[in-house]
């Protein structure tokens, strides 16, 4: 296997991950070809529940992003894995060979979501989920139930020296299961129960109660650990949810939450991007609950309007920021990919703007992000549009416009967007036990 990582991925060589490279900035602070999409059909289910009032012009661009969106996911799937690619060139013919598994977690809920709407048809959405959750289940390698970060989209191979991902894997799982409440077929039942249920939680924390990033052949378990709020909390409440290798009590309790303050509003936060506010709440519904340390939703609300603000401080340095644009998150960039946000500021800002950062709150700040949104794509068109919705980044400063779309930061956006017309993936993945149980073991009651 060819392990030369192509420039765009040339993050970290220990681990191609944004979690890794959040750890380091912790530490520092001192902390082929595929098929087109088919026409809709008509055998789609209704919806599971009535749209929120929303104008009819924003119900209308979400309904265009959304499947958007959607089409990524079926047409950068491979038909014969399930797998999604990492991520797709859409300004040329993309012949790609990277799978994300975590893009694949989106993928599996995207089918939800698209067979809801009327993209595809009940039995084609059907069909793909079990096509991957076969591949998962029968060919796809895995440490005790985990998976790779990155595999060969048709073989399911590692790919590069990339790790067994905790957190990837997660995100998988909650694609997993919302397939399992929405299909309701034997097979996809039974498929998810065994893969959900070959987990080895317990393997992750031995030793420790605050799980590492992951495990590598080479090395054995990655030195970083999840130890400080963000995206983590999807994986500790499925650990704690499984009924097979659950994870202990305490673990919920041992990973940090650090009060941050910025122009007088406080929350919970990391020196991390936005999108450690976003990923969790895709699947899990945290809407008027908290734990005993906090409310999540909440939290982000804040932290989405803390980001807002921050960026409109930095339109001194770049004019391009205002409140028709802004958003900065882990993303692609001029000089490459990189991990950047704030507050407080983390990497090199340099103007440029990121869909996925307002889109993966639209359920925290519908009014503002949705201005944004919609300002892009009327402002930009092409130049940030395409086929699968907005492109990765862009930046007007230096008439950069990126020529890719990533599944990850796609997946958040389709999702957040149907959680704010429907809820539907709230509603649907939050019917299974190991999510119920995984907020009941770590505490959660009514706000």
């Amino acid at each position: 296997m060819n392990d030369k990582l192509p420039e765009r991925y040339q993050v970290s060589r220990r681990t191609f991950s944004r979690r890794a490279v959040q750890s380091a900035s912790l530490a520092l602070a001192g902390m082929s070809s595929f098929p087109t999409l088919e026409a809709a059909q008509a055998a789609a289910k209704p919806l599971q529940k009535a749209p929120p009032v929303l104008p009819p012009d924003d119900d209308a661009f979400l309904e265009q992003l959304e499947k958007a969106n959607f089409q990524f996911f079926w047409e950068q799937a491979d038909p014969e894995s399930g797998l999604v690619k990492d991520r797709c060139h859409v300004r040329a013919n993309d012949n790609g060979i990277v799978a994300s598994i975590a893009a694949t977690g989106f993928g599996l809920t995207a089918l939800c979501i698209g067979q809801t709407r009327g993209y595809v048809s009940y039995q084609d959405a059907r069909n793909r989920v079990l096509v991957t959750l076969r591949f998962l289940w029968k060919v796809m390698h895995n440490q005790r139930g985990f998976f790779y970060h990155f595999a060969h989209i048709k073989t399911g191979e590692r790919m590069w020296d990339s790790e067994i991902s905790s957190i990837d894997t997660a995100i998988l799982l909650c694609g997993v299961l919302t397939c399992r409440q929405h299909f309701r077929h034997e097979e996809i039942s039974r498929l998810s129960y065994d893969i959900f249920n070959r987990v080895e939680w317990t393997w992750l924390s031995e030793d420790t109660s605050l799980l590492p990033h992951g495990w590598a052949p080479e090395v054995g378990f990655l030195p970083y650990r999840w130890d400080y709020y963000s995206e983590l909390m999807m994986m500790y409440l499925l650990g704690l949810g499984s009924s097979s290798h659950p994870l202990p009590l305490q673990a919920w309790n041992s990973w940090k939450r650090t009060t941050f303050e910025y122009d007088g509003l406080r929350y919970i936060g990391a020196y991390a991007p936005l999108f450690v506010h976003q990923y969790s709440h895709a699947w899990f519904d945290l809407r008027g609950k908290r734990d005993k340390f906090a409310n999540y939703f909440q939290n982000s609300m804040i932290a989405t309007e803390v980001h807002r603000r921050f960026c409109l401080e930095l339109n001194k340095q770049f004019p391009d920021y205002n409140d028709d644009l802004w958003g900065i998150t882990a993303s692609d960039s001029v000089n490459g990919y990189v991990v950047w946000g704030g507050p407080p500021q983390m990497g090199p800002i340099d103007g440029t703007v990121v869909p996925s950062a307002p889109a993966g709150s639209l359920t925290f700040m519908p009014q503002a992000t949705l201005r944004v949104l919609k300002n892009m794509k009327n402002r930009y068109g092409d130049r940030c549009w395409c086929r699968y919705g907005f492109v990765n980044a862009f930046n007007p400063l230096k008439n950069w416009y990126d020529t890719d779309v990533v599944g990850i930061d796609t997946g958040i956006t389709m999702m957040m967007a149907e959680n704010l017309r429907t809820g539907f993936v709230w509603s649907t993945f939050m019917k299974n036990r190991e999510a119920q149980k995984g907020l009941e073991r770590a505490g959660f009651t009514a706000a």
